[in-house]
């Protein structure tokens, strides 16, 4: 069986993206993780069907992976629920998130299929706030 990349798991809204990378060898979270906003312009540029929000919705899944260990699914429904970063995950409650997610599945009449738990919201917000205190004490 085929191993999926990091891409293969975008929505198919997210092709111009998703085939600029690819043609551009960029088909890896970490360096997606590190693109600037200096970066995602410079590829606008280049190909203009490629758009700022995904560009950045794109980064943010990475930086989920990255730092958190967070699936590109379950990244793509904390982007969907209105968390777009670390420093927004860190400020939220698990019951806030768990609410946030119940919510979405009403409003879309349908069950998540990401297995988030109460337990694993609570992991990603602690290492969340680990990362977040970490970076503040370097500044």
């Amino acid at each position: 069986m085929e191993s999926k990349t990091f891409l293969d798991f975008l929505p198919a809204n997210f092709r111009h993206e998703k085939s600029f990378f690819i043609k551009n060898n960029l088909t890896d979270f970490e360096k997606l993780s590190n693109l600037s906003d200096l970066d995602i312009n410079e590829i606008q540029r280049k190909s203009s069907l490629c758009t700022f929000n995904n560009l950045k919705k794109i980064r943010a899944i990475a930086i989920f992976k990255k730092e958190i260990g967070i699936s590109p699914p379950q990244a793509y429904l904390l982007l969907h629920c209105g968390i777009s970063s670390l420093k927004s995950l860190s400020l939220s409650t698990p019951y806030e998130l768990e609410r946030k997610i119940g919510r979405l599945e009403r409003i879309l009449r349908v069950k998540t299929e990401t297995d988030t738990t109460f337990t694993l919201l609570k992991e990603w917000i602690k290492k969340a706030r680990q990362i977040d205190k970490s970076i503040g004490n370097l500044g």
